[in-house]
């Protein structure tokens, strides 16, 4: 029997027609193996991005036959986005591994002087945890939590919630752009010096957080929510925020909640969180929105964080790694 001969390639225009199945079966797999909550995108939109130079995709050869892929992008932030590294079947997985991330680090030598690479292990792919290893990466657990519409107990915990009480000087609102340069400001100061500014460096600058904010209210990271979206004011000065958007029709996600250092410890976290999931719970029932559940993502050690969000009906769904390469 002859050895397989592994080999990876820039995906090409001459590979397309070849390419199909192996880009098909990962989409088929995408949600049960790789707990995908978008449907991928269909292949001629894959290829058209790649066409674009919206992602770029390295392509496995197995005596010259697609058999695997990497798929990366450095379009959408500071850093270098790793999304996906699939193959077909099982065998010599790790062998693949090794030569796809070996020409993936060739390819982005040059960005990685000035870039961070990040990968969140989602899925089957935890595995790769001590191959990837190998290349110097460092890893963050993190933990998807999920609040379920029509849940009885997260529902009966989030009506019962006990709130500290709110001193007259304060006061919780919806959404206003008046607010947005004070927002970045607490954004930053709430996060650059946290492990999420490990894996994206935006975190850890003004220019970036702007561009993090703004991302969000044009609904690049799914479609903003305004009205569900909660400041907390401190006699008419940001001090706290609860951002809300949609990432599809069903799901609403709570991608950032920050509180300025000198209003932490005063139970002000969680008025925001309960005002911005009480407020989406309640535009459900009354059919303004299709929601049939909310998520959050946090460190898996972030205790304080992970009990906050408890206490307001929560639920621990699953934990993943998140990767990171120092530039």
């Amino acid at each position: 029997m002859s050895e397989n001969i592994y080999k990876a390639e820039l995906l090409n225009p001459t590979m397309y027609k070849f390419f199909t199945g192996v880009y098909n079966d990962f989409k088929n797999k995408a949600r049960t193996d790789y707990q995908f909550e978008l449907e991928p995108l269909e292949y001629e939109d894959f290829i058209k991005a790649i066409d674009e130079k919206l992602l770029h995709c390295i392509s496995l050869l197995e005596n010259d036959i697609p058999t695997g892929f990497l798929a990366y992008t450095t379009s959408i932030s500071e850093g270098i986005e790793l999304n996906m590294i699939h193959f077909l079947g099982k065998e010599d997985k790790n062998i693949k591994f090794k030569v796809l991330m070996e020409k993936f680090l060739e390819l982005t030598e040059q960005e990685r002087k000035r870039k961070v690479i990040c990968y969140p292990l989602l899925g089957t792919q935890a595995s790769f945890v001590s191959e990837i290893s190998k290349f110097g990466f460092k890893f963050i657990g993190q933990a998807v939590l999920r609040f379920k519409m029509g849940d009885p107990q997260s529902e009966r915990i989030l009506e019962n919630v006990k709130l500290s009480l709110l001193p007259p000087q304060y006061k919780i609102t919806g959404w206003s752009e008046d607010y947005q340069q004070q927002v970045i400001e607490l954004i930053l100061e709430t996060f650059k010096d946290t492990a999420d500014a490990l894996f994206d460096t935006r975190f850890r600058s003004y220019n970036g957080v702007e561009d993090i904010i703004n991302k969000i209210l044009e609904n690049i990271y799914g479609t903003f929510l305004p009205n569900n979206t909660s400041l907390l004011l401190c006699e008419e000065r940001v001090c706290g925020v609860s951002f809300a958007n949609l990432t599809t029709p069903q799901i609403a996600n709570i991608p950032l909640v920050g509180i300025a250092k000198k209003h932490r410890g005063k139970g002000f976290s969680k008025h925001l969180l309960q005002r911005t999931v009480r407020t989406i719970v309640d535009a459900s029932k009354i059919g303004e929105n299709n929601c049939t559940e909310i998520n959050v993502t946090t460190e898996t050690n972030n205790y304080r964080a992970l009990k906050m969000y408890r206490q307001v009906g929560f639920k621990e769904d699953y934990c993943y790694p998140q990767a990171y390469l120092e530039s």
